[in-house]
């Protein structure tokens, strides 16, 4: 439409360049005639006559019809009227005719020309308000072909989508109703029928020249099923360079032209519903997103109340610990089980004979499903305790009941636990692969690591667990902890491991106060060497110990610690 208006345009343009050549030639004739027959200039007046005495006026007589005097009849210069050419009468004619007749004929080309791009300003405008405002991506895939066939002049259009999975589905028409319509609607849906019958296969999994010929076959099938006196146009809808869907415009006019501005603008409000589908796709993910972290928002609140939510009160002893997990949910367990945990049930006692058992473990991995293996193995633990066997065998019997869980998950645990008995102060300990406690002696103001033998949990049934004992003394510190202390990198990619740890924990041992002083300056150092705006990439967990000359803590009914972990 905007070639032929041009072309018009054009001629318009020549033929009015041609009218104004011939108006000027004619303009010229009519000045060279009129010159010619005007008269001759006058004459140089005579010298004035002598005045002579007025007489009486005299009353105007008419002299013939005319409703003239004859005195100013008299004084009139008559002259012959020159007789005209048909040059000039043709040119006088010619004048009383319009002859901006042409230029009123551009006028409403460009007058018409501007309507219509108005009005596909406002189309797409209204496209475009509708990809901003509406929520629902079916509300707007029912404007994509009415909006398709407005700006192009087309008599309808139709839509068509693919599923990520490969299925065809015929989204939406646009026709005047009407059997025309009708026929179209059948022809499509037929077509779209006959290719979901093809072999699915994911669009991602196809190649360039495949899905080129998916499409360039569903393109020939439309083709074909509307039949050749259909004027028909597709374009892809492309979203992530993959294509999700083929948009198609069509006219019965046999006349009908695909100009480029056309096919432009088709492509235009293709490219405007890929959008629509790609952030439809992407609040989908969002909200799943959302339920995921909710989830995961639970998990983490239950794994928090299975941890100990303070620390108890121990006779002999004073306790710290906290556990900071690198996701929501960690893989990281750290636990306080008295030995007469069954019988103490909503209204537990203290007894200055009563043994506890202190155990901190790892899950291989991180997350969800680190998370529930520890929820597992914490309960599992729990019940072997009340069995009241040595460190070792309640290993060896956790083991054995862990295995077949844990060798269909591929994942295993490490676990140290160990026995505090307040009245002798003695430490019984067995370790399943987990990173020996680390045992500072105020006698001897050394180091040393509390280990025995011992394979991960869930890695072989019939693994034997070795255990040990340990006799502690006033002013002793232990710390158990797990890899994400020896583990932590800083930017150059060096670990903090063991020994920079130890060192630490012997300058703490030497200058904190407390247990809780200890834990912080442990977590303060391994900040500092990853760096102070970075985040360590694994669960945290430690735990301090320190043996007391006499009893103490605050001590409230139920026999913990008034302060949290």
């Amino acid at each position: 439409m905007a070639r032929e208006i041009s072309d018009r345009v054009s001629r318009l343009w020549v033929g009015k360049n041609v009218q104004s050549a011939e108006k000027e030639s004619e303009a010229r004739s009519q000045k060279s005639e009129v010159n010619y027959f005007s008269p001759a200039p006058p004459a140089p007046p005579a010298p004035p006559a002598p005045p002579a005495p007025p007489a009486p006026p005299a009353p105007p007589v008419p002299c013939s019809l005319f409703p003239v005097p004859c005195s100013l009849k008299l004084n009139m210069t008559a002259l012959p009227l020159p007789r005209r050419s048909d040059q000039f009468a043709d040119s006088i004619t010619g004048s009383a005719t319009p002859e901006t007749t042409p230029v009123l004929t551009l006028k409403e080309l460009v007058s018409r020309l501007h309507r219509e791009q108005q009005n596909v300003n406002e189309l797409l405008s209204s496209l475009g308000y509708a990809l901003r405002s509406f929520n629902n991506l079916n509300q707007f895939l029912e404007l994509t072909p009415l909006v398709a066939s407005r700006v192009t002049d087309a008599d309808g259009g139709a839509l068509v989508l693919f599923k990520p999975n490969g299925q065809v589905r015929f989204q939406r028409l646009h026709c005047q109703e009407g059997r025309q319509c009708q026929d179209i609607r059948q022809a499509i849906e037929a077509v779209t029928r006959q290719i979901s019958l093809m072999p699915k296969t994911s669009l991602g999994d196809l190649s360039e020249s495949a899905l080129h010929t998916y499409t360039a076959n569903l393109d020939y099938q439309v083709g074909r099923y509307l039949g050749s006196d259909v004027q028909l146009f597709g374009t892809p809808i492309l979203v992530n360079n993959v294509e999700r869907g083929r948009l198609y415009v069509f006219s019965h006019d046999l006349n009908y032209v695909w100009t480029p501005t056309r096919q432009k603008l088709i492509r235009l409000v293709a490219d405007q519903t890929a959008v629509a589908i790609a952030n439809d796709e992407l609040a989908t993910s969002l909200r799943e997103k959302e339920r995921l972290d909710r989830e995961l928002e639970i998990g983490a609140e239950i794994q928090l109340q299975l941890l100990p939510r303070k620390c108890p009160t121990i006779p002999g002893l004073e306790i710290a610990a906290q556990c900071q997990t690198a996701n929501r949910v960690g893989g990281d367990y750290y636990d306080f089980i008295p030995s007469n945990f069954d019988k103490r049930g909503y209204h537990p006692s203290i007894h200055p004979d009563e043994r506890w058992g202190i155990v901190i473990g790892d899950v291989m991995g991180k997350g969800v499903p680190a998370g529930l293996i520890m929820t597992m193995t914490r309960g599992m633990l729990r019940a072997e305790v009340l069995n009241r066997h040595s460190p070792a065998q309640i290993l060896g019997h956790l083991n054995q009941v862990m295995y077949a869980d844990l060798e269909n998950s591929n994942r295993f645990v490490t676990l140290f636990y160990s026995e505090y008995d307040p009245v002798t102060r003695i430490l019984s300990y067995s370790n399943a692969a987990h990173h020996p406690p680390l045992l500072w002696q105020v006698a001897t103001n050394h180091i040393r690591r509390l280990d025995t033998l011992g394979m991960l949990i869930g890695l072989d049934s019939d693994t034997h667990y070795y255990e040990a004992q340990i006799q502690l003394y006033p002013g002793d510190t232990i710390i158990y902890y797990t890899d994400g202390f020896t583990d932590a990198m800083n930017q150059r990619g060096d670990r903090f491991d063991e020994e920079n740890l130890s060192q630490a924990f012997h300058w703490a041992c030497q200058n904190c106060r407390n247990p809780q002083a200890i834990l912080d300056y442990l977590f303060e150092q391994v900040q500092q060497f990853i760096g102070s705006g970075n985040r360590n990439g694994d669960d945290m967990t430690l735990v301090v110990l320190q043996v007391q000359s006499s009893n103490g803590g605050n001590i409230d009914d139920a026999g913990f610690n008034t302060e949290s972990c």
